[in-house]
């Protein structure tokens, strides 16, 4: 089973990947862990590191050829990242997107890296939008049409626990004799 989680930074998507993999013994692999990864290799933060990525479509690309060879090779995970769902495409067999409100999604980073409320929250919209730019010049993707996903949930409304619930509940009960048919992924990536 290959589970995508995808969304805004703050918005949950960590914490409730490593919950479904748990619950559902799978791997999870981290989009963000793997960037991080990447800017610190290069003594960068990881706005910085974003930063580049503007000028420098290789490191966007890379990044995402990577995660899109876990998709298609792999099997039994979570894959979580901002474009998880897109990269997975069809060989996903659910596709996830949380989110919150700015603000929360601002506190969250704050506290997780001991900033300023504030100030995460502002670095986080221009990182959002510095994302959104790039994917619709590299690969065409609208990053807020949400209609390639399976569900989609605000993660401000409910614990983490209650994520977990609704989302396992959603697999759990899924009955293919009902379904008729998941979204298409049109796809124009070429990573």
């Amino acid at each position: 089973m290959l589970l995508t989680v995808s969304g805004p930074p703050g918005s949950g998507k960590s914490t409730t990947a490593a919950l479904l993999a748990e619950h559902f013994e799978l791997q999870h692999v981290s989009g963000g862990d793997i960037f991080r990864e990447l800017a610190d290799e290069r003594d960068y933060t990881p706005l910085e590191f974003n930063k580049l990525a503007e000028e420098n479509d290789s490191i966007d690309r890379d990044l995402d050829r990577r995660l899109r060879d876990v998709a298609v090779e792999r099997d039994d995970l979570v894959l979580e990242s901002r474009l998880a769902g897109w990269l997975a495409g069809e060989h996903a067999d659910f596709k996830f997107w949380l989110d919150a409100p700015a603000s929360v999604r601002g506190e969250r980073i704050a506290e997780r890296e001991e900033k300023d409320p504030a100030a995460a929250t502002e670095e986080t919209r221009a990182r959002e939008a510095s994302e959104a730019q790039r994917y619709r010049e590299y690969y065409g993707i609208d990053i807020e049409d949400l209609k390639i996903y399976d569900l989609s949930v605000n993660t401000a409304r409910w614990d983490p626990d209650a994520v977990l619930d609704m989302l396992t509940t959603a697999v759990e009960e899924y009955d293919a004799t009902g379904d008729e048919g998941k979204a298409p992924v049109e796809l124009a990536i070429d990573v």
